[in-house]
């Protein structure tokens, strides 16, 4: 099969990941598949407010998502909408799986992503990054959380749908959000049809696609720290 821009099924779009790009965040992150960029800051451990709805065992996570005016052609309305309360969502129970909440009693962690630039898998590229920005702030983890989209473009699975693909009659569009060392999915969403041969082989083009993206999360917190804990417990 030939994707529209030339790449394999198993192929991913270029990558690029950074830390620590927000001085005043305790800990923050950029993530770029293709032209997708996606930023995120986060703030705690900190109080929880109001103070009725903090938790005695474990920290609250709190996720927050936008997309900035400017990230795609039609301009978008400032501020939240359905779809940005729906991602918040999505993107805390992704993350949550790989969180230790219960070394934060009675706090919260307040994470922060948003979309500078949308070209396809916007929900999963704010995963990559605040997994990022989450060990930045040396939040203790369980592992990390890698995030990318697969599918079916033209009847073949393929992993990391671009934009041209999305728009494609008939594409299947699967986000999945995996932790490499654990081997756990921490979200798999559906968004059209597929037999289930086409699913395992989608799943299986995405967690080797969420393995790349973590080999690069790996190395920008490595070029900053230089060094394997940044806060996920056991690596």
């Amino acid at each position: 099969m030939k994707r529209p821009d030339g790449r394999k099924i198993d192929e991913t779009r270029e990558l690029e990941a950074k830390v620590g790009i927000f001085s005043k965040a305790d800990g923050s992150a950029m993530f770029r598949i293709g032209k997708t960029t996606a930023i995120a800051g986060v703030y705690g451990p900190t109080n929880m407010y109001p103070r009725w709805l903090e938790d005695p065992e474990k920290a609250v996570l709190k996720c927050y998502y936008d997309m900035y005016s400017f990230s795609v052609p039609e301009r978008k309305r400032p501020g939240p909408d359905r779809r940005s309360i729906e991602l918040s969502r999505v993107i805390k129970y992704a993350l949550m799986p790989a969180i230790v909440l219960k070394e934060y009693p009675r706090s919260a962690i307040k994470v922060f992503v948003s979309i500078t630039q949308a070209d396809a898998g916007t929900r999963c590229a704010c995963i990559s990054a605040a997994a990022m920005a989450l060990a930045d702030a040396g939040i203790v983890m369980k592992d990390m959380v890698s995030s990318v989209a697969a599918g079916l473009v033209n009847g073949e699975p393929v992993v990391d749908l671009s934009k041209e693909e999305e728009d494609i009659e008939g594409t299947t569009d699967i986000p999945i959000a995996y932790m490499p060392r654990l081997q756990k999915i921490t979200l798999l969403q559906l968004d059209g049809k597929i037999n289930p041969k086409h699913f395992r082989e989608a799943i299986k083009l995405g967690i080797e696609g969420c393995k790349k993206i973590y080999d690069v999360q790996k190395r920008a917190l490595k070029e900053k720290y230089a060094t394997d804990s940044i806060g996920i417990d056991g690596e």
